[in-house]
């Protein structure tokens, strides 16, 4: 079920889930103690250079996917030691250019050191550990027949998804459990819960039009789905080359794929938010004595908002208000100066002095970056709404829902609450539809200035 598995739970992250995280840590301070006992100083181009191949060929290899604790034994192994030669044959390449680097006697020491631990508990450890960890994303499954059944127990049998309901098509009678509803119930779940993957189990020629119903709301909603490749199911024969897959479903995005642009997006994140956080330790603790100096209250602002597919999750702030905002904002509600289900007042009296500086400058958003390195949030990507907001949502707008909330997108260099709504929103579609790391690159360059002159922000 390799199709299934890369597609949701791996599309833009280096390492999802609590093993692949545990794992790739281990390995990396693996190799960095075993070069360290090679004679390599830590800061060294060759150690620096050893570490970041070995986060590309795990990109680009998948071996921290969810689905990759899967493979068979012998295929694990097989990967560690391809990675382990990879690495160090870069290394042999970068000290015979580099001018009194450590001698080749020294460099062969790395692998021998490394190797066997790395696959023992790859073998031993991670993959158990693995076994045991909860399902990583959730399955809605349309349909309750024999094929919709067999769909949920291959989908449970993997481990790293969980099938949250069925719905029903109108000619349908078989009751499995969870029940959600029938296929019109489609969008009213959507809407309320996260979903990441639909996979539509039907008959073309049966249930077609409801199939193709589901898929336009699908598509609607940025929501991955899935539909059968044929109406047969195998135990022991297995597709001749490429042209099917094993699970028999043809997976879909509602987002071009680009799997190892996305996974390196992750590697970035990860990377630019903890050396951000780092650099600008000396501002937080600065502002965070303000806000404590100055104003009643706790230095950081928790708040409840939708993230991918709109999972909830708290997103971390500078307190730049009074302490009692949320509740004096109904009170202001006649006075918001932006269209739709957004709130948003240019002289804000909940703001407060230091607020409003901190505001003006985007300070208060750097908090943020903790979101950033915990997978929340991307350094780029459509800035994360409340959920109040999403269930005011056209249909359409769900679908900014199908990427990763950031801390800037096109909106934050457009204007900001200068541009309205919808024109907003549009904006995010535009960058969901034309994405690149490219693209990232050009909005993070476009931030700076808007941020330092304050430009659009209230």
């Amino acid at each position: 079920m390799d199709s299934l598995r890369g597609m949701t739970s791996t599309l833009d992250q280096l390492a999802p889930g609590f093993t692949a995280k545990l794992n790739l840590i281990t390995d990396l301070l693996i190799i960095l103690a075993a070069m360290l006992a090679a004679g390599f100083g830590p800061f060294e181009i060759v150690v620096l250079s050893a570490v970041a191949l070995w986060l590309i060929l795990g990109i680009t290899l998948r071996h921290y996917d969810a689905w990759a604790y899967g493979r068979t034994p012998s295929f694990d192994a097989g990967m560690v030691s391809i990675m382990m030669m990879t690495v160090l044959t870069g290394m042999i390449i970068l000290v015979r250019l580099i001018p009194g680097a450590p001698a080749m006697t020294e460099v062969s020491v790395v692998p021998l050191a490394c190797w066997p631990l790395l696959v023992v508990l790859r073998l031993l450890v991670f993959r158990t550990i693995s076994r045991q960890e909860a399902p990583l994303d959730d399955v809605l499954i349309v349909g309750t027949g024999s094929l919709a059944r067999k769909t949920a127990d291959d989908v449970r049998a993997a481990g790293k998804h969980n099938v949250i309901g069925h719905l029903r098509f109108s000619d349908e009678k078989g009751n499995l459990d969870p029940l959600l509803g029938s296929v019109s119930d489609l969008e009213k779940i959507l809407r309320s819960t996260p979903v990441d993957e639909v996979m539509i189990a039907g008959q073309p020629l049966k249930q077609g039009p409801e199939m193709q119903a589901a898929i336009r709301i699908c598509e609607r909603f940025g929501v991955p789905f899935a539909l059968p490749l044929s109406g047969f199911r195998f135990d022991r024969a297995r597709p001749l080359g490429g042209r099917a897959v094993a699970d028999g479903y043809l997976h879909y995005l509602n987002i071009d794929h680009k799997r190892h642009q996305r996974a390196l997006k992750r590697l970035f994140d990860v990377v630019a938010s903890g050396l951000a956080l780092v650099v600008l330790s000396p501002l937080l603790l600065a502002v965070a004595a303000i806000i404590k100096l100055t104003s009643k209250g706790p230095v950081f602002f928790k708040q409840t908002r939708s993230g991918l597919h709109g999972r909830p999750f708290q997103m971390l702030k500078f307190r730049s208000m009074v302490v009692d905002a949320e509740k004096i904002r109904e009170a202001l509600a006649a006075k918001n100066e932006m269209n739709g289900p957004v709130f948003k007042m240019k002289n804000d009296p909940r703001i407060t002095t230091i607020g409003r500086f901190i505001r003006k400058y985007s300070i208060d958003e750097l908090p943020q970056l903790i979101n950033v390195l915990n997978g929340d949030m991307s350094i780029v990507g459509p800035r994360p709404p409340l959920p109040s907001e999403v269930a005011k949502y056209e249909s359409w707008q769900r679908r900014r829902l199908s990427v990763r909330p950031g801390l800037t997108c096109i909106w934050q260099v457009s204007g900001r609450n200068q541009i309205s709504f919808e024109e907003w929103m549009n904006l995010d579609m535009q960058y969901i539809d034309r994405w690149s790391l490219t693209e990232d690159l050009a909005l993070i360059l476009k931030t700076v200035p808007v941020v330092l002159t304050g430009k659009g922000a209230s």
